[in-house]
C-alpha cells in the first residue's frame, strides 16, 4: 500500500513529479506527471474546494451516481518509462477494473478515499529511475560530475509541495 508523500517539480525540465511512499518500509516511487494532474492532486492535498467540480471530482460523482465506489487504484506496470494503472470500481457484488493513466488514478483515489497500491516490480523499477539533484539536495557541481542520483530516503518534506507532516494515506 502506498501513500501520496507529495508533489514536486523537476527544476530542470519543469515537469511535475508525484512521490508515492510505501506504508510498510518507506520506499519511494517517483512518477512524472502532467501539470493539470499535478494541480488536481495538489488542490486536494491542500484541502482546497474548487468552485466547480474538476474532472476527477466529476468522475467520482459519476461512479457514485451509478451506485458504485472506487475501492482502490493500482500502479500495475512500468514499461518504456511509462507507468500504467487501474482503477477498481465496485458496484454491488460486481468489481470492474478500468485502465487509467497513473496520475488520473491517483487524483481519483484521493477524492474517493480509496487505497493506492503498486506492484513490487513497479516500485523497484521506479526506484531505479533518476531524480533531479535539486529534489534530493545535491549541489549542481556534484550533479555535473556524477549525473542525476537515484532516489534516496533522505528527501526532506519541505522539498515537496503538498507534503504533510503525516503522510496522506488513501
Amino acid at each position: 500500500e502506498m501513500t501520496v508523500y507529495g508533489v514536486s517539480f523537476d527544476l530542470i525540465g519543469k515537469q511535475p513529479i508525484v512521490l508515492l511512499r510505501t506504508l510498510d518500509d518507506g520506499r519511494f516511487l517517483p512518477i512524472w506527471i502532467g501539470h493539470a494532474e499535478a494541480a488536481a492532486i495538489l488542490v486536494h492535498l491542500q484541502g482546497q474546494e474548487p468552485q466547480r467540480p474538476m474532472t476527477h471530482d466529476l468522475a467520482c460523482s459519476l461512479v457514485a451516481s451509478l451506485d458504485g465506489a472506487v475501492t482502490k487504484v493500482t500502479v500495475t506496470e512500468l514499461r518504456e518509462a511509462t507507468f500504467y494503472a487501474t482503477i477498481t470500481v465496485r458496484q454491488g457484488d460486481h468489481e470492474i477494473e478500468v485502465d487509467s493513466r497513473t496520475s488520473d488514478a491517483i487524483a481519483i483515489a484521493l477524492r474517493a478515499d480509496a487505497k493506492i497500491y503498486a506492484a513490487d516490480a513497479v516500485i523497484e523499477g521506479g526506484q531505479r529511475r533518476r531524480l533531479p539533484p535539486q529534489l534530493i539536495g545535491q549541489s549542481s557541481a556534484q550533479a555535473r560530475h556524477s549525473g542525476h542520483q537515484p532516489l534516496v530516503d533522505s528527501i526532506e518534506p519541505n522539498q515537496l509541495a503538498g507534503h504533510h507532516a503525516q503522510p496522506v494515506s488513501r
